[in-house]
């Protein structure tokens, strides 16, 4: 491909990867809004959000796999116009089961976006040097689109409406689609392929069981039969899944893939940090919205220092020391950096305490975040086959997803609460009933940010200990050093 045309393959890209990333965010400013406007309850708004980082997380090693079956471009294209036509459904929503349905929907076009979007960007850029700067544009937009989402929710639902915040994928979509016909090679199509439906049932029903199992016990309780049951299937049926990818075939999840040190500890890293963030993310709104009583679209530029931060962490900091440092001297002070942001931002109380406490711990948040999620991609891309980029790339949006979902789900429960009981201990004659509930609130987010905080400690601590490499790996360096596999039919 010519070195213009490359870079214009970039653009295409990384415009849909934004798409994907901002919608896990967009939707979060708008959901106060949506909340009131389809009537939904507390314990069941978490599920706009959920419902497309489950369908999105539990479908992406499947996506990945057709990604391989039927060409890269193909998918990638597919994928967009499917997104295009969830948004438009989701924007149209007359009550909560349709929103959630739709949001269910682009998460399913989703993945099969995504994997194809990471693995054309992990072949069309092998030189160590391109790769570093492709990478570090397309860490930056992981990192950043969470955060250009939550700003652009904020402008469409002051000056439009909450729906705009799906309608607006459609013309994305589309310049992409159009983009990517024109700029896309057709890609590679492994004839071995196949789509291992066992699996990914087995896998999608435990991750579903899971986050449901989370999301059931805030209004259940830890110890109901059925929220037990569920998080015990749960784990079982992805034992299962695991079990049956061993013996597949054709596995959703290649052994290779998950056989790399270096992977897997870029896997798991991801898993902790995405659980820790998500939840954040959604709490953070609700304090500027609903305790400081801020507009959507103040709300939305009180995440741009974030955005900036974001930005220099994976374009300034990590593209340029990727190559040059081991890559755990840039994932665990990232995350250390990050943890120290949450740290801050749980000190909030009722009072107003954005530059205080929320913006510095924001800017900390965005550059230890960005620095190590961008070279975590790397890891998990770098070394591997290229039979198996497609399986590679999904599963690092798997564990992104997943632990999206899990975050989301478990946080909020967490938060609810314990804002529950402090309503419930706190309570008594003479109380500010609205004093109480924003202290409630407030003291529910805090103690959910320091869960938030533990999963990024973890994070940090399963990169240091399982990420040793010398220097992130590149395809190049791995084809180098792979040879052939030897035709022993003939």
């Amino acid at each position: 491909m010519a070195e213009s045309r490359r870079w214009w393959a970039l653009v295409v890209i990384s415009l849909a990867q934004l798409m994907v990333v901002l919608d896990m965010t967009i939707v979060n400013i708008a959901l106060p809004s949506a909340q009131a406007d389809l009537n939904m309850s507390d314990g069941n708004r978490q599920w706009v959000i959920t419902a497309y980082t489950l369908a999105f997380g539990g479908l992406l090693l499947l996506g990945g796999r057709i990604a391989d079956l039927v060409g890269r471009r193909n998918t990638f294209v597919i994928g967009l116009l499917g997104f295009a036509a969830a948004s438009a459904l989701g924007g149209a929503a007359a009550n909560s089961g349709m929103l959630f349905g739709a949001r269910a929907l682009q998460g399913v076009f989703a993945a099969l976006l995504a994997p194809s979007a990471l693995s054309l960007l992990a072949t069309t850029f092998t030189d160590p040097k391109d790769r570093s700067k492709a990478f570090g544009i397309f860490g930056a937009i992981i990192g950043a689109g969470a955060a250009v989402g939550l700003l652009a929710g904020g402008i469409l639902t002051e000056y439009l409406d909450w729906r705009w915040c799906l309608y607006v994928n459609i013309p994305i979509a589309l310049v992409a689609f159009f983009g990517a016909l024109a700029l896309l090679e057709v890609g590679e199509r492994h004839p071995d392929a196949r789509l291992d439906v066992p699996g990914a049932l087995l896998g999608s029903a435990g991750m579903l069981s899971i986050v449901y199992g989370f999301s059931e016990a805030e209004s259940r309780s830890w110890h109901d039969g059925l929220v037990v049951t569920l998080l015990v299937a749960g784990v079982v049926l992805l034992g299962l899944f695991g079990l049956w990818q061993t013996r597949a075939k054709v596995p959703l999840l290649p052994m290779s893939v998950v056989r790399d040190r270096q992977r897997v500890g870029a896997f798991l890293t991801t898993l902790f940090v995405t659980i820790g963030m998500f939840g954040t993310f959604l709490f953070l709104t609700y304090y500027l919205q609903g305790v400081l009583g801020w507009s959507p679209l103040k709300t939305g530029v009180a995440y741009l220092p974030m955005t900036v931060a974001m930005v220099i962490g994976s374009t300034q900091v990590a593209a340029r020391l990727l190559g040059k440092v081991p890559p755990r001297f840039l994932i665990v002070p990232g995350l250390l950096v990050a943890a120290g942001g949450l740290a801050i931002i749980a000190q909030v109380g009722v009072e107003p305490a954005y530059a205080s406490h929320v913006l510095p711990g924001m800017i900390m948040l965005g550059l230890g975040m960005s620095t190590a999620m961008m070279t975590s991609v790397s890891l998990a891309t770098g070394s591997v086959a290229p039979r198996d980029s497609g399986a590679a790339s999904a599963t690092f949006n798997t564990a992104q997803q997943v632990g999206g979902s899990i975050g989301t789900a478990l946080l909020n429960t967490i938060a609810a609460s314990v804002t529950a009981r402090y309503v419930t201990a706190h309570a008594g004659a003479g109380v500010d009933r609205r004093l109480l509930a924003a202290k409630a609130t407030v003291h529910g987010f805090n103690v959910a940010t320091y869960w938030a905080l533990a999963a990024l400690l973890l994070a940090a601590a399963i990169a240091g200990l399982v990420v040793n490499a010398d220097r992130a790996p590149t395809p190049q360096a791995t084809q180098e050093r792979t040879p052939e596999p030897v035709d022993t039919a003939t």
